[in-house]
């Protein structure tokens, strides 16, 4: 990998990353994990209008997460699998 670190909701549809560390707090975090996204998960990002809140495919789920919480997940771009 090696490669820049950038808050989720900055990335395009159809890109593929890896969460590599969360800016947030306590509570936030352990939402984030009951929601199966914690360091390491890989995930795409099926809708980000840049606007509202952003879908992600996480396993064989999606998840709707709003922009705030996508600005504090940090993730590396990965090449699709």
């Amino acid at each position: 990998m090696g490669g820049s670190v950038l808050p989720l909701g900055f990335l395009q549809v159809g890109r593929d990353a890896v969460v590599r560390e969360l800016g947030s707090g306590r509570n936030l975090a352990q939402r984030l994990s009951e929601m199966g996204i914690v360091r390491g998960t890989r995930l795409s990002i099926i809708k980000n209008d840049m606007g509202g809140p952003l879908i992600i495919s996480v396993g064989d789920g999606r998840l709707a997460i709003g922009r705030g919480m996508a600005l504090k997940i940090f993730v590396e771009e990965a090449s699709k699998a």
